[in-house]
């Protein structure tokens, strides 16, 4: 994730206090006094992610499928049957779904609203997108290869980056105004989703850390033939907490500044499974079924589909505009008490219910690019742990009065 997607779209750090110590981790003795912080918005205790190789419990890999025009949102007619299309976003899938799959909906019930509509894929796009049919009256079937957690976007990060990959910066005139339009959207849908049990979805603090490493030279923001993304936060400013520049001392940092923001996390576990049980319980049935050529879709009994195999329209659509960018995570056991997000030296974090996101860009947001390798790199998942120990190793060495223990 490139720093300021980070600042723009980030979530929270709480209680800073070693594991088996008795005791936070505190910012420094300047926090109360600190200026600039108002006492209804200190920068609380922080709790310490335990970060040690042995609890890396999987590393998992998720190819993004990048369209640098942005998402294939267009028709086709193959025989007597209407596909369309809702593929190609980028790292924003779980980001755009709702705003996303409301454009393909409205398309698919140009036949009506009395028909079975078929959707191809059970990931974040195929999954609001037959929820969405269900709510405008449609029933629908998903077919699908796999299902979550086998799914790429369940390997998905979890932020609230609507405009991470999306497109690229010459994308057509039109787009940014399509994009604020899915963004809005999906942001207003999301907030049916907070409080729910289990978290499916909730808000975080993020930090972004600055200056930790003065003489340590700056990785390339791009590699060759990397494309310039787009970038579109600033439409939708209103809606999305800003950054704040921290005053010095009130956080435990070794770091010359320090940026918190606020944003929304997806507990993909939970909401992937809060939206299955939304698709059955209105109705829905899903058939594992896998498609080798767009012909395949005519033998259907629905005469309408709505297209969102992800990456997997590389093959089936012969779709050579989709490239993949590869992002590897590894994932450490969660805690409970640690609800935060931490960006420094191109490491990303995000504290989530169901696992601890540790993910290394070494050459920022465009690592990967057109590398279509799915299988986790064991050596890069411990490297980005220990990168992460040594923070809180320096954070502990500079900023933690002695420990008391009792006689």
């Amino acid at each position: 994730m490139h720093r300021r997607d980070f600042l723009r779209s980030s979530a929270s750090l709480a209680a800073l206090g070693l594991a088996g110590c008795a005791r936070h981790l505190a910012p420094t003795s300047a926090r109360s006094t600190a200026p600039g912080l108002p006492f209804y918005d200190p920068v609380l205790p922080l709790t310490p992610i335990r970060a040690r190789e042995d609890r890396i419990f999987k590393t998992t890999v998720c190819l993004r499928p990048f369209r640098a025009a942005g998402p294939r949102l267009d028709t086709e007619t193959i025989g007597d049957t209407l596909v369309v299309h809702n593929y190609g976003h980028g790292g924003s899938g779980w980001s755009l779904s709702w705003g996303s799959g409301q454009i393909a909906v409205t398309k698919a019930l140009s036949r009506g609203t009395g028909q079975e509509i078929a959707v191809l894929g059970c990931g974040a796009l195929g999954l609001t997108a037959a929820i969405l049919l269900q709510r405008a009256g449609a029933k629908a079937v998903i077919y699908a290869k796999e299902l979550p957690p086998e799914v790429r976007s369940s390997r998905a990060t979890g932020s609230w980056t609507p405009d991470s990959r999306i497109a690229s910066a010459s994308a057509a005139p039109g787009f940014p105004a399509l994009w604020e339009q899915m963004a809005r959207t999906s942001y207003s849908r999301y907030q049916g989703y907070l409080g729910l049990a289990g978290n499916p979805v909730e808000w975080t603090d993020r930090y972004d850390l600055s200056g930790l490493n003065p003489n340590q030279a700056q990785a390339p923001r791009q590699q060759d033939n990397a494309p310039d993304f787009a970038r579109y936060m600033d439409r939708i400013a209103d809606i999305t907490p800003q950054p704040e520049l921290l005053p010095a001392g009130s956080t435990p940092f070794p770091a010359s500044s320090v940026y918190r923001s606020s944003s929304m996390t997806f507990n993909v576990t939970a909401y992937a499974r809060t939206l299955l049980d939304e698709f059955h319980l209105a109705g829905g049935r899903i058939e594992r079924r896998e498609f080798h050529e767009p012909q395949e879709l005519t033998t259907l009994p629905q005469k309408t589909v709505i297209n969102c195999t992800g990456y997997g329209a590389r093959t089936l659509w012969r779709d050579d505009s989709l490239t993949p960018v590869r992002g590897q995570i590894a994932w450490l056991i969660p805690q409970p008490d640690v609800t935060y997000g931490l960006y420094f030296d191109h490491l990303n974090i995000l504290a989530r219910r169901d696992g601890i996101v540790v993910q290394l860009s070494k050459q920022g947001e465009a690592t990967g690019w057109n590398d279509p390798n799915e299988q986790p790199d064991h050596a890069e998942a411990v490297a980005a742990v220990r990168q992460l120990a040594d923070l809180y190793t320096r954070m502990t060495a500079s900023t933690t009065p002695p420990v008391r223990r009792p006689a």
